[in-house]
């Protein structure tokens, strides 16, 4: 297969994610969306993007191959457009290339750099593009973002030739698609409430002070209460730790979910680190280790004892930032302190 193939459509559907940073985002939907109401019309394609405050967004390109590339070329134009916007009021000298990237499974990145980095070497050379596949997958998913720098042309160029790549090495395994996390704002706890800083105010939150309590009351290892308060995942500053808990392997699968979509649920929410060990031979048990802030540490607990419970009663449970009831547990918990190891049962 070759780009002719692509270009020409011969009915092959292809999906294409683009990373954009809130910015470009925004540029590319314009004002009241009429920019990117037009890109759909004239192009034919969907497009696709991603809700949320987060500083970056997921758009995505569906459809035909014609269409496809007609709304890539047209968001490429846009970008261009940007640039000679700003060079306008610039003292520089030289002009800026494109830069995008895109989002593909990590499971491809291997057929398209090519033993010895021939493949993308050639891709390089062939279309003049810039191209860098990053070494690790983006958080919480299975995927990695390719960078590629240039004219509009070679851009253009270049992901037709990567899109070849794709179609003649399917993606192996499961897929986890990265879904950028929100920014949020600061959420500080004081006196047993919760708090979003704007600016310089505090904003009241009732639901996450409802969650951060309750994640107090599950807590195997209580905090010390502080007057100062602490901020919750958000912070990288915050005092971290890292707790242990052992849980059952039968119980493993309920907390990780369909393609690992429960475990990343409950990484985003609470902002905590969860690494999950291998199973050891002749041990009914898993270690789950969590690490973060305090309060993220806690929230992850939590949203874990609360999936276990969902599980032993019959039923799956959504996590939201407002709790179902709290069901009844006997699972141990072991907390790793400076003090040693004390197990806790709740």
């Amino acid at each position: 297969m070759d780009s002719g193939v692509i270009e020409g459509g011969l009915n092959v559907t292809l999906t294409i994610r683009l990373l954009m940073h809130g910015k470009e985002v925004g540029s590319i939907i314009g004002k009241k969306g009429e920019s990117v109401k037009k890109m759909r019309e004239e192009s034919g394609a969907r497009i696709n993007i991603s809700e949320g405050n987060c500083p970056e967004r997921i758009i995505t390109l569906a459809g035909p191959t014609t269409a496809i590339f007609k709304a890539f070329s047209m968001i490429i134009e846009k970008l261009e457009e940007d640039i000679s916007s700003s060079m306008s009021n610039s003292t520089a000298t030289s002009k800026p290339p494109v830069t995008l990237r895109i989002v593909v499974p990590a499971s491809q990145c291997g057929s398209l750099i090519g033993k010895g980095g021939c493949k993308i070497k050639e891709i390089r050379e062939s279309t003049g593009a810039q191209v860098q596949v990053a070494g690790d997958m983006l958080p919480n998913s299975t995927e990695r973002a390719i960078t590629i720098a240039g004219t509009p042309l070679s851009i253009i160029e270049c992901v037709k030739q990567i899109c070849v790549v794709m179609l003649e090495s399917p993606p192996k395994g499961v897929t986890i698609p990265y879904r950028p996390k929100p920014s949020g704002s600061p959420v500080i706890f004081a006196g047993g409430q919760a708090y979003a800083v704007q600016g310089q105010h505090a904003i009241p939150q009732p639901d996450l002070t409802k969650l951060h309590q309750l994640a107090m009351q599950q807590s195997p290892f209580p905090l010390a209460p502080s007057s100062q308060g602490f901020t919750a995942g958000m912070d990288a500053t915050a005092q971290t730790g890292s707790h242990e808990l052992t849980i059952p392997n039968d119980l493993i699968g309920c907390i990780i979910g369909r393609q690992g979509a429960k475990i990343n649920e409950i990484r985003q929410m609470s902002g905590a680190q969860i690494k999950i060990a291998n199973p050891v031979e002749g041990s009914t048990d898993r270690q789950v280790t969590i690490t973060g802030s305090p309060a993220s540490i806690s929230l992850a607990e939590y949203l874990i004892n609360t999936l276990i419970r969902g599980y032993r009663n019959g039923r799956e449970l959504m996590l939201s930032a407002t709790p179902p009831p709290l069901f009844s547990s006997s699972i141990t918990l072991r907390s790793l302190s400076a003090k040693g190891n004390q197990v806790f049962s709740t």
